[in-house]
């Protein structure tokens, strides 16, 4: 478990207040529902609910709703009799079985069916279920932790989710905050991967980062959170020499001239980006819109590097926040870090 627990390191305030948030929510045996962007550690916060509660020495089963086709979710969660199916020849126990008196982690619930999300529903609010092919009702104790990267309220509304589950599992929300919100762990959270990468190659020590690197790592938006941060150090660590300071970072491996643009032979040399002008227009609005386009581009390009962009726009780097704040494409936190910028300059 340790790669999940990896993303539980920081000592940002609004980390600090998730954990004990968590913690407070170990003692119940209420379900939870964990939300964040990719990589952001939710199977960690999972893991740290069931081991501080009372069903510690329990079952922890996990089971991610996305990499099994539905027409098999059903079997996976709550097993088959003999003969349920082809092939089907003795009894298989189910994840909601087999986590009996422990906890069950469901990742991607959003991927599931509603027929299936029916099913569940049914295990939390009265603790029973059939088998697939069997029609003897089996009871269990289970403590359910679900997790998603989707708006599950937008999708309620949509029909694609079933709104009685929803609510059930919104007993307990545990929202966790993206890496670019939590600009104090980032550093902390590089020195541990890079230490753990360096043992990993058996080098003796882990000389830590330089100045530049440090300042490129601080600087990201980091859009796959821990999980892309840990791929970004390991592979520094791995490309740097044992006993020098890492200086360069590579933030996406597949930068190269060389790398195959499925879209380079479908527009001629030359050709421009823009759409053509619809008259009668709003002449600022339009070009209001272009610089968005331009800008949102730029910064897709850098990878979300706002100094990178700023280059590729040919800007300052304050002239390109500058942009960002005008046409409302920076978050609150990072306009608090902006205004001290320009209290100092």
């Amino acid at each position: 478990m340790r790669n999940e627990a990896d993303r539980l390191l920081g000592e940002s305030p609004v980390f600090l207040q998730v954990l004990e948030d968590v913690s407070r929510a170990t003692t119940l045996n209420k379900p939870v529902l964990i939300v964040g962007e990719r990589g952001t550690g939710k199977e960690g916060i999972a893991s740290r609910l069931h081991y501080l509660s009372p069903r510690w020495g329990q079952e922890f089963i996990k089971l991610n709703c996305a990499g099994i086709a539905d027409s098999l979710l059903e079997n996976e969660l709550f097993g088959h009799e003999p003969g349920a199916f082809t092939g089907a020849t003795k009894i298989h126990q189910g994840r909601f079985e087999r986590a009996h008196n422990g906890t069950l982690f469901l990742d991607e619930l959003a991927n599931t069916s509603l027929a299936t999300q029916e099913k569940i529903l049914r295990v939390i609010e009265y603790g029973e279920f059939e088998r697939v092919g069997g029609n003897k009702t089996i009871t269990c104790n289970v403590r359910l932790v679900a997790a998603t990267n989707e708006d599950l309220p937008l999708l309620a509304e949509q029909g694609k989710f079933r709104a009685d589950l929803l609510d059930r599992l919104a007993f307990d929300v545990v929202t966790l905050p993206p890496l670019r919100e939590r600009a104090s762990d980032i550093l902390i959270l590089a020195e541990y991967f890079g230490l753990n990468m360096a043992k990993e190659l058996d080098r003796d020590y882990f000389p830590g980062f330089s100045a530049k690197a440090e300042a490129e790592l601080q600087a990201y938006a980091w859009p796959g959170n821990a999980r892309e941060l840990k791929n970004v150090v390991e592979r520094a660590v791995y490309k740097s020499e044992p006993e020098s300071l890492i200086d360069g970072i590579t933030l996406d491996p597949f930068d190269s001239p060389f790398r195959p643009n499925a879209h380079a032979s479908e527009k001629p040399t030359g050709a421009s980006t823009q759409r053509p002008a619809q008259f009668p227009l709003d002449l600022k609005q339009h070009l209001r819109e272009q610089e968005v386009e331009i800008i949102t581009a730029a910064l897709t390009k850098a990878k979300h590097n706002q100094r990178h962009a700023a280059k590729l726009l040919q800007l300052t780097y304050h002239q390109l926040r500058g942009y960002l704040r005008k046409y409302d494409l920076v978050s609150s936190t990072e306009l608090d870090e902006f205004s001290k910028d320009l209290e100092e300059v």
